[in-house]
């Protein structure tokens, strides 16, 4: 067999080899853009062809990655690139969008929500990241554009439990001015008054038994 032939049968496996190397540095290089929020550095790499929805070793994508840093100027980068799936989940179960709720961020809320991100979606959902710290604004976003209220967690846990334990007392208001069920048990069968008396919020509890008491029908005297 001559020289030639030989090399030409090598050649597929060489190139492959290439790329293989050449996928591997470009893959430290965008997680480590994104950590920097280095904008330039991850348009190039989508240029050249690198997949936006790539996973970190952890399981994370770029753009979970960008809104959990944050890296506002290579979220950007990635929202506005066609091929970013901007709903991707991480294996928890979590969107951008719902980092971007927890953290309170209502113009990223926006942006992601008009990028086509799922405002309700089976298990957690961004409106129980929202309550979870008393985001009124993004609150009302996500209602705004029909988010379920009494949306349910793997353990029926729903987003007025969250804010009775973990949120602002605004934001319990806000639920149940919106229509939240007071009264609604997950499944240990705690209400969201429960969840507020758990951690001794009394005047939570109170706000909660107080809507629970006004929805329930009034007798004939």
């Amino acid at each position: 067999m001559t020289f030639f032939a030989i090399s030409r049968r090598l050649w597929p496996a060489l190139a492959l080899w290439a790329a293989a190397l050449a996928h591997a540095g470009s893959y430290e290089d965008f997680f480590g853009a994104v950590a920097q929020d280095d904008a330039p550095a991850v348009a190039s790499l989508l240029r050249r062809g690198f997949d936006p929805n790539t996973r970190d070793p952890n399981g994370q994508h770029g753009l979970y990655l960008a809104m959990r840093n944050p890296s506002p100027k290579v979220a950007q980068v990635l929202v506005d690139f066609k091929g970013t799936e901007v709903e991707s989940l991480n294996k928890e179960g979590e969107s951008p969008l719902m980092i971007a709720a927890l953290k309170g961020n209502l113009d990223w809320c926006r942006t992601l929500i008009a990028h086509g991100a799922a405002v309700n979606k089976t298990g957690w959902t961004p409106l129980h990241y929202a309550a979870t710290n008393g985001h009124l604004d993004v609150i009302r976003l996500l209602l705004e554009e029909h988010a379920f209220i009494d949306a349910e967690s793997p353990n029926r846990t729903t987003p007025l439990m969250m804010a009775a334990r973990y949120g602002s007392a605004d934001a319990v208001r806000l639920l149940l001015q919106e229509g939240a069920e007071p009264l609604q048990k997950n499944e240990l069968g705690m209400t969201a008054i429960d969840f507020a008396n758990s951690v001794r919020r009394a005047d939570v509890a109170d706000l909660i038994a107080q809507a629970a008491r006004q929805r329930q029908p009034r007798g004939k005297w």
